[in-house]
């Protein structure tokens, strides 16, 4: 029995029950060994050499010769990674997939020529995953959830637009990377985009901050200073917090909305501008509409393309993406690439509705890396909400029992938000304070 007689039965023996498919040739390409895996992954158990592959299958598992061209170029649904790498694309029962091979030479004692050794598996899940974050890198939008899908093919459509867009949907879902999404994608996308929050700036300073004003306008004014309306000429202007508009603003944006034009505060003057509007707000505005607490007709402006963003709980399978993404992001800036989560904290992470959505997850994330043990995230090195949220009753979000009472200004605020039926606003003039000072203990408190 000569040596590779001998080294079959071997094979067959180690490497039959492997999950990687594992195939063994000689030098001319003559199949010696494959073992169950490898039929699986090439869907033909009886082959005789890579060239009977190769015509049944489409699969080419042929090396390039050294130095060949093929070794850097995509050839036959081929791409090589190196010499000895490389990855092929294959279709199985009308679904695409990817192979990747490693193929080394192994020398056979008392035989002149060595043989080859592929191993193979299927990295189609991989690659899916590379796909979703390659194609995405620049905007940051990470999902493989229906509805998300939905909201980007249709970014794809209206950003070409000038249309008005509204987007709705709770703290943290993205509303501010869609708009920039939609920026981008529009031909202002090389003008700039500005973004002004409406419950953050003073009331008394937000007419100014929008239209701009002209010297004397008021005490403090000193000099002709311009709004975002014209510093966004051109582009984009993204009004985040729309809802806390005051109702006395409203009736001047729909104008400048309308027309495209404006008087700057202290002036009779009309300024023309060329802005897109994209508005967003984690209330329902047809709900205020309702109530009486924003105007009809500012409401139609703004949702000529309204887009209701879907919470974090409502699309589980997207946790996996982003968790893997936010950990890519934090490894950029310096945090560990070694780290590993076990199964216990995963599950903790799948199970736990995210009120504060994509937001609360990346400050998770980071939270267990930084609390990692013995290079492991465990359920320990997670945030206390989510250790305890199954053993803990699970009051309303938002109520007093699920977020404590350790900050006196945590009950006011909400009761104070409960009286005014959520409306900023009002509940900051319950209190006695502006709508910025408000939004920051707000922010602080983790209430938004």
């Amino acid at each position: 029995m000569n040596a590779l007689e001998q080294f079959t039965p071997l094979m067959d023996a180690v490497i039959s029950h492997i999950n990687e498919g594992v195939i063994l040739t000689d030098y001319k390409g003559k199949v010696l060994f494959h073992n169950p895996a490898a039929d699986e992954l090439l869907g033909f158990p009886e082959f005789r050499s890579v060239h009977e592959i190769h015509e049944t299958t489409g699969v080419n598992l042929q090396l390039p010769a050294p130095h060949s061209p093929d070794s850097s170029t995509l050839v036959a649904d081929r791409t090589f990674i190196d010499q000895h790498r490389f990855e092929q694309r294959i279709k199985r029962n009308g679904t695409v997939r990817f192979l990747e091979v490693k193929s080394t030479t192994v020398p056979v004692p008392g035989e002149p020529d060595p043989i080859q050794l592929m191993v193979m598996a299927d990295i189609t899940d991989k690659r899916r995953l590379q796909h979703v974050l390659n194609d995405n890198k620049n905007s940051g939008l990470v999902t493989q959830d229906p509805r998300m899908l939905e909201l980007t093919a249709m970014i794809d459509q209206i950003a070409l637009t000038k249309a008005s867009v509204l987007l709705q949907g709770e703290s943290g879902t993205g509303k501010s990377l869609l708009a920039r999404m939609i920026h981008q994608k529009s031909p202002r996308h090389d003008k700039p985009i500005l973004e002004i929050n409406c419950a953050a700036i003073p009331e008394s300073l937000l007419e100014s901050e929008l239209f701009g004003h002209v010297k004397g306008a008021f005490t403090g004014a000193t000099q002709d200073r311009p709004g975002r309306f014209q510093a966004a000429h051109g582009g984009t202007l993204f009004l985040d917090e729309i809802s806390e508009l005051p109702m006395h603003l409203q009736p001047k944006l729909l104008k400048a909305i309308e027309d495209q034009t404006f008087q700057m505060v202290g002036s009779d003057r009309n300024v023309n501008v060329d802005v897109r509007i994209i508005a967003a707000s984690n209330q329902n505005l047809r709900k205020l509409v309702d109530e009486g607490s924003f105007r009809a007709d500012l409401f139609y402006r703004l949702a000529v393309i309204p887009m209701e963003i879907p919470a974090l709980r409502d699309r589980p399978g997207d946790i996996p993406l982003l968790i893997h993404y936010i950990c890519d992001q934090l490894t950029s800036r310096g945090y560990p690439d070694n780290l590993e989560c076990d199964q216990e904290a995963m599950r903790l992470m799948m199970d736990y509705p995210w009120p504060g959505n994509v937001r609360e997850l990346s400050n998770a994330v980071e939270h267990g890396m930084i609390l990692a043990e013995n290079g492991k995230v465990t359920p320990g090195s997670l945030p206390y909400a989510i250790r305890h949220y199954h053993s803990a009753p699970q009051p309303g979000y938002g109520s007093a029992s699920s977020r404590g009472e350790t900050d006196p200004h945590r009950r006011e605020i909400l009761d104070a938000l409960d009286q005014s039926g959520g409306n900023r606003a009002e509940a900051a003039r319950r209190l006695g304070i502006d709508r910025s000072t408000l939004w920051r203990r707000m922010h602080r408190l983790n209430l938004i």
